[in-house]
């Protein structure tokens, strides 16, 4: 994915006024930014504004990456405020206009939400694991038994028949 990565990296930010597309290695001097944008596992890439960073989940090719890379605009935030619709320029006035602490606690509470969905998802994920294991041994059962039931002996008696009758 490297080159591919560094070939997008050249071609999109040799453009004028476009978005920047960067690199950073989360194991040496870039270690702090990646821990406070989540990054735990490599390769992974995060687009958008700077100060909320998402996850991108599309291809790794460098077609997949460059398509997504030249459809990157900026977009409606505190910084880009000219780009918000009248709706969108509200919110972000009405959350301006909280206190610090207020802003805080709607944040916690947010990413409660998103770790409260994660938990639901892990949870149900660990069983349809347990469902698997249960099910593919009772499979392993089912089969050992027609086995053990004499399949084998059928299989090598008709092989036998076949062979007498020539």
């Amino acid at each position: 994915m490297k080159p591919d990565w560094d070939k997008v990296m050249k071609e999109v930010n040799g453009k004028k006024g476009t978005t920047l597309v960067a690199d950073v290695d989360c194991t040496a001097a870039g270690k702090p930014l990646c821990d406070s944008n989540g990054v735990q596992g490599f390769p992974t890439i995060k687009y958008g504004d700077p100060s909320a960073l998402e996850d991108y989940q599309g291809g790794r090719d460098y077609d997949s990456l460059k398509k997504f890379a030249d459809g990157l605009k900026p977009s409606c935030s505190p910084a880009n405020i000219d780009l918000c619709d009248e709706e969108q320029t509200a919110e972000i006035k009405k959350l301006q206009d909280m206190s610090a602490s207020d802003l805080d606690a709607a944040i916690e509470e947010k990413e409660a939400e998103i770790k409260a969905a994660e938990k639901t998802f892990e949870d149900e994920l660990e069983k349809l694991q347990n469902k698997y294991k249960q099910i593919s041994q009772e499979k392993d059962d089912a089969i050992q038994a027609v086995k053990e039931s004499g399949l084998g002996l059928m299989k090598a008696v008709k092989a036998t028949a076949g062979k007498e009758e020539l």
